[in-house]
Protein backbone atom coordinates (compact mmCIF):
# COMPACT_ATOMS: atom_id res chain seq x y z
CA UNK A 1 0.00 0.00 0.00
CA UNK A 2 1.66 3.15 -0.66
CA UNK A 3 2.64 5.70 1.91
CA UNK A 4 -0.21 8.35 1.01
CA UNK A 5 -3.11 5.35 1.39
CA UNK A 6 -1.71 4.14 4.37
CA UNK A 7 -1.64 7.60 6.07
CA UNK A 8 -5.29 7.84 5.10
CA UNK A 9 -6.53 4.51 6.39
CA UNK A 10 -4.64 5.08 9.84
CA UNK A 11 -6.45 8.14 10.20
CA UNK A 12 -9.76 6.72 9.28
CA UNK A 13 -9.20 4.04 11.71
CA UNK A 14 -8.02 6.53 14.35
CA UNK A 15 -11.47 8.54 13.91
CA UNK A 16 -13.57 5.03 14.05
CA UNK A 17 -11.66 4.40 17.19
CA UNK A 18 -11.94 7.63 19.01
CA UNK A 19 -15.94 7.40 18.52
CA UNK A 20 -16.27 10.79 16.15
CA UNK A 21 -19.29 11.17 14.97
CA UNK A 22 -19.81 10.20 11.43
CA UNK A 23 -21.41 13.22 9.26
CA UNK A 24 -24.12 10.93 6.92
CA UNK A 25 -25.13 12.01 3.08
CA UNK A 26 -28.59 13.73 3.68
CA UNK A 27 -31.35 11.59 3.70
CA UNK A 28 -34.83 11.54 1.45
CA UNK A 29 -36.41 12.93 4.36
CA UNK A 30 -34.24 15.43 5.01
CA UNK A 31 -34.16 16.59 1.14
CA UNK A 32 -37.71 16.93 1.09
CA UNK A 33 -38.13 18.76 4.33
CA UNK A 34 -35.67 21.14 2.62
CA UNK A 35 -38.00 21.52 -0.21
CA UNK A 36 -41.33 21.60 1.72
CA UNK A 37 -40.89 25.79 1.57
CA UNK A 38 -43.54 26.84 -0.71
CA UNK A 39 -47.18 27.52 0.61
CA UNK A 40 -49.48 24.26 -0.24
CA UNK A 41 -46.43 22.16 0.28
CA UNK A 42 -47.49 21.28 3.74
CA UNK A 43 -50.49 21.71 6.04
CA UNK A 44 -50.00 24.88 8.30
CA UNK A 45 -51.07 25.58 11.65
CA UNK A 46 -50.53 28.45 14.37
CA UNK A 47 -47.02 28.57 15.12
CA UNK A 48 -45.75 26.85 12.37
CA UNK A 49 -42.85 29.19 10.60
CA UNK A 50 -41.00 29.18 7.44
CA UNK A 51 -41.12 30.76 4.03
CA UNK A 52 -44.22 29.08 3.00
CA UNK A 53 -46.02 30.95 6.13
CA UNK A 54 -44.48 34.14 4.43
CA UNK A 55 -46.19 33.03 1.39
CA UNK A 56 -49.68 32.90 2.90
CA UNK A 57 -49.56 36.46 4.43
CA UNK A 58 -48.27 38.01 1.47
CA UNK A 59 -51.19 36.09 -0.71
CA UNK A 60 -53.45 37.54 2.76
CA UNK A 61 -52.65 40.60 2.25
CA UNK A 62 -53.03 40.35 -1.41
CA UNK A 63 -56.79 40.04 -0.53
CA UNK A 64 -57.11 42.51 1.27
CA UNK A 65 -55.92 41.65 5.15
CA UNK A 66 -53.63 43.47 7.16
CA UNK A 67 -51.27 40.90 8.48
CA UNK A 68 -47.72 40.89 9.31
CA UNK A 69 -45.35 39.42 6.66
CA UNK A 70 -42.84 37.65 9.62
CA UNK A 71 -43.18 34.19 8.60
CA UNK A 72 -44.45 33.15 11.90
CA UNK A 73 -48.07 31.73 12.09
CA UNK A 74 -49.70 33.88 15.29
CA UNK A 75 -52.48 35.33 16.25
CA UNK A 76 -52.68 37.86 13.47
CA UNK A 77 -52.29 35.38 11.13
CA UNK A 78 -54.78 33.18 11.89
CA UNK A 79 -57.31 35.46 12.40
CA UNK A 80 -56.94 36.75 8.68
CA UNK A 81 -56.76 33.30 7.68
CA UNK A 82 -60.07 32.51 9.66
CA UNK A 83 -61.72 35.55 8.02
CA UNK A 84 -60.76 34.67 4.28
CA UNK A 85 -62.59 31.20 4.74
CA UNK A 86 -65.33 32.57 5.70
CA UNK A 87 -65.22 35.18 3.00
CA UNK A 88 -64.80 31.57 0.81
CA UNK A 89 -67.56 29.87 2.64
CA UNK A 90 -65.17 27.34 3.62
CA UNK A 91 -65.21 25.84 6.92
CA UNK A 92 -62.80 28.86 9.46
CA UNK A 93 -60.94 26.27 10.84
CA UNK A 94 -58.19 28.42 10.19
CA UNK A 95 -55.83 25.60 9.38
CA UNK A 96 -54.04 25.85 5.81
CA UNK A 97 -55.02 23.08 3.78
CA UNK A 98 -55.58 22.24 0.24
CA UNK A 99 -58.86 23.70 0.07
CA UNK A 100 -57.66 27.54 1.32
CA UNK A 101 -54.50 27.18 -0.58
CA UNK A 102 -56.27 26.52 -3.70
CA UNK A 103 -59.50 28.81 -2.64
CA UNK A 104 -56.69 31.78 -1.93
CA UNK A 105 -54.66 31.22 -5.39
CA UNK A 106 -58.19 30.93 -7.13
CA UNK A 107 -59.58 34.15 -6.06
CA UNK A 108 -55.93 36.38 -6.05
CA UNK A 109 -55.69 35.26 -9.70
CA UNK A 110 -59.98 36.25 -10.51
CA UNK A 111 -60.79 32.47 -11.43
CA UNK A 112 -63.12 30.13 -11.16
CA UNK A 113 -63.59 26.22 -11.51
CA UNK A 114 -64.43 25.22 -14.81
CA UNK A 115 -66.99 22.25 -15.49
CA UNK A 116 -63.53 19.80 -15.76
CA UNK A 117 -62.73 20.55 -12.61
CA UNK A 118 -59.99 22.50 -13.35
CA UNK A 119 -59.79 26.54 -13.34
CA UNK A 120 -60.15 28.85 -15.79
CA UNK A 121 -58.32 32.21 -15.84
CA UNK A 122 -60.58 33.89 -18.25
CA UNK A 123 -63.60 35.86 -16.03
CA UNK A 124 -65.80 35.73 -18.56
CA UNK A 125 -65.28 32.28 -19.52
CA UNK A 126 -66.92 31.12 -15.66
CA UNK A 127 -68.55 34.35 -14.59
CA UNK A 128 -72.07 33.03 -14.71
CA UNK A 129 -71.38 30.36 -12.06
CA UNK A 130 -68.84 32.54 -9.71
CA UNK A 131 -70.11 32.97 -6.33
CA UNK A 132 -69.22 35.55 -4.02
CA UNK A 133 -65.14 35.23 -3.23
CA UNK A 134 -64.31 33.09 -5.81
CA UNK A 135 -62.73 35.71 -6.98
CA UNK A 136 -60.81 38.70 -5.40
CA UNK A 137 -61.08 41.48 -5.39
CA UNK A 138 -64.44 42.42 -6.98
CA UNK A 139 -64.43 45.72 -8.34
CA UNK A 140 -66.24 48.29 -11.41
CA UNK A 141 -66.28 46.99 -14.69
CA UNK A 142 -66.52 43.02 -13.50
CA UNK A 143 -69.83 40.97 -13.91
CA UNK A 144 -71.97 37.77 -13.41
CA UNK A 145 -73.16 35.97 -10.94
CA UNK A 146 -71.00 36.53 -7.45
CA UNK A 147 -71.74 40.13 -8.85
CA UNK A 148 -75.69 39.44 -8.19
CA UNK A 149 -74.83 38.07 -4.75
CA UNK A 150 -72.97 40.87 -3.97
CA UNK A 151 -76.03 43.45 -4.98
CA UNK A 152 -78.37 40.89 -3.10
CA UNK A 153 -76.23 41.13 0.10
CA UNK A 154 -75.33 45.18 0.18
CA UNK A 155 -79.45 45.54 -0.07
CA UNK A 156 -79.73 43.26 2.88
CA UNK A 157 -77.79 45.00 4.37
CA UNK A 158 -79.37 48.19 3.91
CA UNK A 159 -77.62 49.48 0.57
CA UNK A 160 -80.24 49.17 -1.98
CA UNK A 161 -79.23 48.60 -5.56
CA UNK A 162 -80.05 46.51 -8.77
CA UNK A 163 -79.37 42.86 -8.65
CA UNK A 164 -78.22 42.91 -12.61
CA UNK A 165 -74.92 41.29 -12.32
CA UNK A 166 -73.20 44.32 -13.61
CA UNK A 167 -70.94 46.34 -10.74
CA UNK A 168 -71.52 49.60 -12.51
CA UNK A 169 -71.33 53.37 -10.66
CA UNK A 170 -74.84 53.02 -8.17
CA UNK A 171 -73.06 49.33 -7.08
CA UNK A 172 -69.39 50.92 -6.13
CA UNK A 173 -71.32 53.97 -4.71
CA UNK A 174 -72.94 51.69 -2.27
CA UNK A 175 -69.77 49.53 -1.89
CA UNK A 176 -68.05 52.61 -0.56
CA UNK A 177 -71.20 53.77 1.72
CA UNK A 178 -70.68 50.20 3.40
CA UNK A 179 -66.58 50.26 3.57
CA UNK A 180 -67.67 53.66 5.50
CA UNK A 181 -70.12 52.88 7.73
CA UNK A 182 -68.21 49.84 8.68
CA UNK A 183 -64.84 51.74 9.04
CA UNK A 184 -63.12 49.81 6.22
CA UNK A 185 -60.52 51.26 3.27
CA UNK A 186 -62.91 53.58 1.19
CA UNK A 187 -62.04 52.73 -2.40
CA UNK A 188 -65.35 51.07 -3.93
CA UNK A 189 -63.31 47.72 -4.41
CA UNK A 190 -64.48 44.51 -2.54
CA UNK A 191 -61.31 42.35 -1.48
CA UNK A 192 -61.69 39.17 1.08
CA UNK A 193 -62.36 41.27 4.28
CA UNK A 194 -65.15 43.26 2.25
CA UNK A 195 -66.57 40.25 1.61
CA UNK A 196 -66.03 38.72 4.77
CA UNK A 197 -67.51 42.08 6.58
CA UNK A 198 -70.30 41.76 4.21
CA UNK A 199 -71.56 37.93 4.68
CA UNK A 200 -71.85 38.86 8.27
CA UNK A 201 -74.14 42.32 8.10
CA UNK A 202 -76.05 40.22 5.78
CA UNK A 203 -77.26 37.67 7.95
CA UNK A 204 -74.87 34.87 6.39
CA UNK A 205 -74.01 33.78 9.77
CA UNK A 206 -76.99 33.44 10.96
CA UNK A 207 -78.88 30.00 10.19
CA UNK A 208 -82.05 31.56 10.28
CA UNK A 209 -81.21 35.04 8.66
CA UNK A 210 -82.35 35.93 5.67
CA UNK A 211 -86.12 35.22 4.27
CA UNK A 212 -85.41 34.50 0.52
CA UNK A 213 -82.54 33.20 -1.60
CA UNK A 214 -80.35 35.16 -3.85
CA UNK A 215 -82.17 36.60 -6.62
CA UNK A 216 -81.25 35.37 -9.84
CA UNK A 217 -81.71 37.10 -13.50
CA UNK A 218 -84.15 35.98 -15.45
CA UNK A 219 -82.09 33.27 -17.25
CA UNK A 220 -81.11 31.69 -14.29
CA UNK A 221 -84.48 30.87 -13.14
CA UNK A 222 -85.83 27.85 -13.65
CA UNK A 223 -89.79 27.52 -15.47
CA UNK A 224 -92.48 25.42 -15.08
CA UNK A 225 -93.47 23.42 -18.06
CA UNK A 226 -97.66 22.74 -18.83
CA UNK A 227 -97.11 19.62 -17.27
CA UNK A 228 -95.96 20.22 -13.76
CA UNK A 229 -92.19 19.91 -14.88
CA UNK A 230 -89.18 21.99 -13.95
CA UNK A 231 -87.15 22.76 -16.64
CA UNK A 232 -83.64 23.85 -15.24
CA UNK A 233 -82.08 26.87 -16.76
CA UNK A 234 -79.14 26.09 -18.79
CA UNK A 235 -76.73 28.41 -17.06
CA UNK A 236 -77.49 25.67 -13.81
CA UNK A 237 -74.81 24.13 -12.27
CA UNK A 238 -75.02 19.85 -12.87
CA UNK A 239 -75.87 19.59 -9.50
CA UNK A 240 -78.53 21.94 -9.74
CA UNK A 241 -79.37 20.66 -12.42
CA UNK A 242 -79.43 16.82 -10.72
CA UNK A 243 -81.65 18.42 -7.73
CA UNK A 244 -84.43 19.50 -10.66
CA UNK A 245 -84.26 16.04 -12.24
CA UNK A 246 -85.06 14.13 -9.51
CA UNK A 247 -87.72 16.50 -7.82
CA UNK A 248 -89.56 16.00 -11.54
CA UNK A 249 -89.46 12.25 -10.55
CA UNK A 250 -91.84 12.94 -7.62
CA UNK A 251 -93.38 15.85 -8.75
CA UNK A 252 -97.10 14.67 -8.82
CA UNK A 253 -96.83 12.12 -6.50
CA UNK A 254 -99.32 12.08 -3.64
CA UNK A 255 -98.52 12.94 -0.18
CA UNK A 256 -98.08 10.03 1.75
CA UNK A 257 -97.57 10.60 6.05
CA UNK A 258 -93.85 8.99 6.25
CA UNK A 259 -93.40 8.11 2.26
CA UNK A 260 -89.72 8.59 1.37
CA UNK A 261 -88.17 7.80 4.79
CA UNK A 262 -87.93 3.88 4.53
CA UNK A 263 -87.28 3.92 0.96
CA UNK A 264 -86.34 6.38 -1.81
CA UNK A 265 -88.62 4.92 -4.27
CA UNK A 266 -92.14 4.83 -2.57
CA UNK A 267 -95.67 5.25 -3.50
CA UNK A 268 -95.77 8.87 -2.12
CA UNK A 269 -93.46 11.34 -0.06
CA UNK A 270 -94.38 13.80 2.70
CA UNK A 271 -92.54 17.45 2.60
CA UNK A 272 -88.89 15.96 4.48
CA UNK A 273 -89.05 12.59 2.21
CA UNK A 274 -89.50 14.81 -1.05
CA UNK A 275 -86.83 17.53 -0.11
CA UNK A 276 -84.74 14.50 0.94
CA UNK A 277 -85.49 12.47 -2.63
CA UNK A 278 -83.85 15.58 -4.67
CA UNK A 279 -81.14 16.23 -2.92
CA UNK A 280 -80.52 12.52 -2.94
CA UNK A 281 -80.84 12.78 -6.86
CA UNK A 282 -77.77 15.28 -6.84
CA UNK A 283 -75.66 13.36 -4.29
CA UNK A 284 -75.84 15.40 -1.66
CA UNK A 285 -77.45 13.34 0.55
CA UNK A 286 -77.39 9.96 1.68
CA UNK A 287 -79.96 9.21 3.67
CA UNK A 288 -83.44 10.75 4.37
CA UNK A 289 -83.46 13.54 6.89
CA UNK A 290 -86.84 14.39 8.87
CA UNK A 291 -87.69 18.22 8.53
CA UNK A 292 -86.32 18.91 12.04
CA UNK A 293 -83.26 17.45 11.49
CA UNK A 294 -82.91 19.64 7.86
CA UNK A 295 -82.60 22.96 10.53
CA UNK A 296 -78.88 21.97 10.81
CA UNK A 297 -78.26 20.49 7.87
CA UNK A 298 -75.47 21.43 5.22
CA UNK A 299 -74.22 25.66 5.32
CA UNK A 300 -76.15 28.51 6.95
CA UNK A 301 -78.34 30.87 5.03
CA UNK A 302 -80.46 31.27 2.19
CA UNK A 303 -78.04 29.78 -0.75
CA UNK A 304 -77.32 31.15 -4.34
CA UNK A 305 -79.10 28.66 -5.84
CA UNK A 306 -80.52 26.09 -3.34
CA UNK A 307 -82.16 27.23 -0.48
CA UNK A 308 -83.73 24.51 1.99
CA UNK A 309 -86.21 25.93 5.00
CA UNK A 310 -86.90 23.76 7.36
CA UNK A 311 -88.56 24.00 10.80
CA UNK A 312 -89.93 21.11 13.01
CA UNK A 313 -93.21 20.52 10.97
CA UNK A 314 -92.35 21.02 7.85
CA UNK A 315 -89.79 21.66 5.03
CA UNK A 316 -89.51 23.13 1.77
CA UNK A 317 -87.22 24.23 -1.12
CA UNK A 318 -86.37 27.03 -3.21
CA UNK A 319 -84.19 25.39 -6.58
CA UNK A 320 -83.34 28.02 -9.47
CA UNK A 321 -85.94 30.40 -8.33
CA UNK A 322 -88.92 28.28 -7.97
CA UNK A 323 -90.29 26.65 -4.74
CA UNK A 324 -90.32 22.60 -4.52
CA UNK A 325 -93.06 21.99 -1.79
CA UNK A 326 -95.77 19.63 -0.90
CA UNK A 327 -97.79 22.66 0.46
CA UNK A 328 -100.27 23.64 -2.01
CA UNK A 329 -99.44 21.01 -4.66
CA UNK A 330 -103.28 20.37 -4.63
CA UNK A 331 -103.79 23.63 -6.83
CA UNK A 332 -101.49 22.47 -9.59
CA UNK A 333 -101.22 19.25 -8.72
CA UNK A 334 -97.24 19.51 -8.98
CA UNK A 335 -94.56 20.40 -6.12
CA UNK A 336 -92.80 22.47 -8.23
CA UNK A 337 -94.61 26.16 -8.15
CA UNK A 338 -93.50 29.72 -9.15
CA UNK A 339 -94.77 31.36 -6.29
CA UNK A 340 -92.93 32.21 -2.99
CA UNK A 341 -94.00 31.58 0.83
CA UNK A 342 -93.19 33.37 4.02
CA UNK A 343 -90.19 31.64 5.39
CA UNK A 344 -91.04 33.41 8.75
CA UNK A 345 -90.13 30.60 11.52
CA UNK A 346 -87.83 28.35 9.10
CA UNK A 347 -84.30 28.19 8.85
CA UNK A 348 -83.07 28.44 5.72
CA UNK A 349 -79.73 26.54 5.21
CA UNK A 350 -78.20 25.52 2.19
CA UNK A 351 -75.82 22.98 0.20
CA UNK A 352 -72.21 24.37 0.61
CA UNK A 353 -71.25 26.12 -3.07
CA UNK A 354 -74.84 26.21 -3.95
Amino acid sequence: MPPSYRRSFISIVAVLALGAPVVAAPTALASKTAKASHLGDRTLRAGASGADVRELQQALGQAGFKVKTDGKFGTGTLRAVKRFQRASRLEPSGTVGTKTVKALRRALRGSSANANGGFSDDPEQDGAHHSLGDRIPVKKGMSGHDIRVLQDFLTRAGYKVGIDGEFGSTTEKAVKKFETAQSRPVDGVMDAGDIDALRTLAGQDDPGAGTQPTQLAPGDVAQIGPDGLAIAPASAPDPVKAIIAAGNQIASKPYKYGGGHGKWNDSGYDCSGSVSFALHGAGLLDSPLPSGDFESWGDSGPGQWVTVYAKASHAYMVVAGIRFDTSGRTKNNTRWQADMRSSSGYVARHPAGL
